[in-house]
């Protein structure tokens, strides 16, 4: 059975090797041999999951040795393979969601001429998330990360014909490589400290560390996080990275790239349990982001750019509860889970809606398209329901499990993240439903485009409505599945730990506070836009909104200061170089060689001058000789 471990990752990665490989002769069926082999992976995970829900928890971690990688004295590096309940949660989501994806991207390149390399990307994607997610080793997984980050360059600047998607892509590599320092640096450490940078000696001997190194191990992991999933300071690609196709958004949002960092922390739980002060930097930045993307998505007028800040927002949530240790690492996967079906659900949605109304964008030129997209509209919006907790759907389940972990974390530092996290629960309920009245409630205000070519919204074709419909049944019952018996909690416990905390509140506080929240954000959001008519030109806002609408001026921020500092700083070591490195070398340059220019006039050629150089130096040994016999 471990062999299927291996081929987990195989049959993706063959698809991208054949697919990249191929050549034209393959257009015609490309597209098939992707789903296919995204599918058979999906299978393999399947078929492993049976048999880990047939052994007992004590038995449920599969390791699989391939070969050694780097087999060196005192440096051992090894392609080994866990899978475990953790891993497993993973390999089911990538390959699941990840399939429905190719199958939707069937119908929505069915026009691109370049669909069968573009295929060939979303397996290599799934191909690196599955290595990243399966090694057993931190230097393994550091393959995957920056396998991911090669993808998600590839898939972001698809369209490179366009100059916004070929910045975008390489913004989003930028960013990521600050970040891959971070998990660069986080895995030196592991090994001068532990002597290995494998799964077992780090994790299990942990404790034995110092806090210090601990320390600066976890917040170099934390920076690797926020690179791969987008939060503050890292944050500032994920709104750039919609101008890729949009399968490609809904693989990075809901199934791989941003889900990364979330499974980084929570396989790295030993750690942050022994450096508290680690631990308290992740639940910040969670907090921060969670509000961040929130507000954000308030004023985005491009569907997938206000979905993106969503995306930013429950991936804070899920760092948030990462953050809290054992309260919270079930309740951060299993968010992450129930998000990777309704988040993909609706950027599968909303490229639904593009591909009706000819790529438009700007959900000020939408309206009334509920009766145009009647599957559109109901899987959109069950999974609009489900992100902002409505009773009963995934998004109830999973992120009031995390408002509860926060309370639960106690003092005052409970009190200010379970405030932040209810927060970001009533203004996640005013951007969604935002985005709900303004795409498919109202009058229709569509206008012809710049040709004189009037959109005509029409449904999509079943193989981009089919996969829809499952991820919004998804959306609908995982959270309640997982919540009976607690299921969930009891299937990852052995490997995350589980504790109860100490919560001022009880479930059913939290739970009404939670729903108070989401009455009045639906509410400001109906008497905002849906009482009226929405104009389709922006009105210009506040300046919270106008700062909003300019991500919240993080480009600025990082103009500012990074790029103009950096220019600064070059321009100083420019300076320093030309006037002290080069005034050195420089100088010692033309010292010697003023004293070259002397010496050389001793050297005239003439025999008088050198009869008398030879006297003067025996007039000197000489007068030197008797001077110490003297004394």
């Amino acid at each position: 059975m471990e062999n299927l471990i291996a081929l987990l990752i195989a049959a993706p990665l063959l698809g991208a090797a054949v697919l990249l490989v191929g050549g034209r002769r393959l257009d015609a069926v490309g597209h098939w041999i992707g789903t296919l082999l995204s599918t058979v992976s999906f299978v393999f995970g399947l078929i492993l999951f049976v048999d880990l829900l047939g052994k007992g928890a004590e038995h449920r971690t599969l390791i699989k040795h391939l070969y050694s990688w780097v087999p060196v004295a005192g440096f051992q590096a090894d392609v080994t393979f866990r899978l475990d309940q953790l891993s497993m949660t993973f390999v089911l989501l990538i390959t699941g969601v990840g399939s429905l994806i190719h199958l939707y991207s069937v119908g929505y390149m069915e026009h691109d001429e370049r669909r069968r390399r573009f295929f060939g990307y979303l397996n290599l994607f799934l191909a690196a998330m599955l290595l990243l997610v399966l090694a057993d080793n931190y230097l393994l997984l550091y393959v995957g990360w920056e396998g991911v980050g090669l993808a998600s360059y590839l898939l972001i600047g698809f369209w490179q014909h366009k100059p916004s998607a070929a910045t975008a892509a390489k913004k989003a590599f930028l960013v990521n490589r600050v970040g891959d320092m971070g998990l660069s640096i986080a895995i030196m450490l592991m090994f001068t400290t532990f002597g290995s940078f494998a799964f077992g000696p780090v994790l299990n001997h942990a404790g034995d560390a110092s806090e210090g190194k601990l320390t600066a191990i976890g917040l170099m992991l934390l920076l690797a996080a926020c690179g791969k999933s987008a939060q503050v300071p890292l944050q500032s690609w994920l709104g750039d990275a919609m101008e890729g196709p949009t399968p490609v958004s809904a693989l990075i949002h809901a199934a791989t790239m941003v889900t990364a960092g979330v499974y980084l922390i929570v396989r790295s739980g030993a750690v942050f349990n022994a450096a508290p002060d680690a631990q308290l930097a992740v639940t910040v930045v969670g907090a921060v982001t969670l509000l961040f993307g929130a507000i954000v998505g308030c004023a985005k007028d491009d569907i997938k750019k206000a979905l993106a800040g969503s995306t930013m927002s429950q991936i804070g949530y899920m760092i948030l509860a990462a953050g809290l240790g054992p309260i919270g690492y079930v309740f951060a996967i299993m968010h992450l889970v129930t998000h990777g079906f309704f988040k993909a659900g609706l950027f599968l949605g909303a490229g639904s809606v593009m591909h009706g109304m000819n790529d438009e964008v700007d959900m000020r030129k939408y309206g009334g398209l509920r009766t145009y997209m009647p599957v559109t509209f109901i899987t959109f919006g069950l999974g609009y329901l489900a992100i902002i907790g409505f009773p009963g759907l995934s998004g109830f389940f999973s992120k009031d499990k995390i408002i509860e972990a926060a309370f639960a974390k106690g003092g005052t530092e409970g009190w200010i993240l379970g405030g932040a996290a209810l927060l970001g629960a009533a203004i996640t309920a005013f951007y969604m439903t935002r985005v709900m009245l303004m795409t498919f409630f109202g009058e229709k205000r569509w206008q012809p485009d710049e040709n004189g070519h009037e959109p005509h919204p029409h449904e999509s074709p079943r193989v981009m409505t089919i996969p829809m419909i499952l991820l919004a049944v998804g959306s609908v019952c995982a959270g309640g599945l997982f919540s009976i018996g607690d299921r969930f909690l009891h299937w990852l416990e052995p490997i995350t730990g589980h504790s109860e905390g100490n919560s001022p509140l009880s479930a059913a506080a939290v739970t009404g506070a939670t729903m108070v929240c989401l009455v009045i954000g639906v509410g400001i959001a109906w008497a905002q836009y849906g009482r009226g008519p929405v104009p389709v030109v922006a009105p210009r806002g506040s300046l919270l909104t106008r700062a909003a609408r300019r991500d919240l001026l993080q480009d600025d921020f990082n103009h500012v200061v990074l790029v103009r500092g950096g220019e600064h700083l070059t321009r100083s070591l420019v300076y320093v170089d030309h006037t002290l490195v080069d005034g050195v070398v420089n100088g010692t340059a033309a010292g010697f060689g003023g004293l070259s220019g002397r010496l050389r006039r001793i050297q005239n050629g003439f025999a008088r001058s050198y009869a008398v150089s030879m006297f003067g130096g025996a007039a000197l040994l000489v007068a030197a000789t008797l001077l110490m016999r003297a004394v």
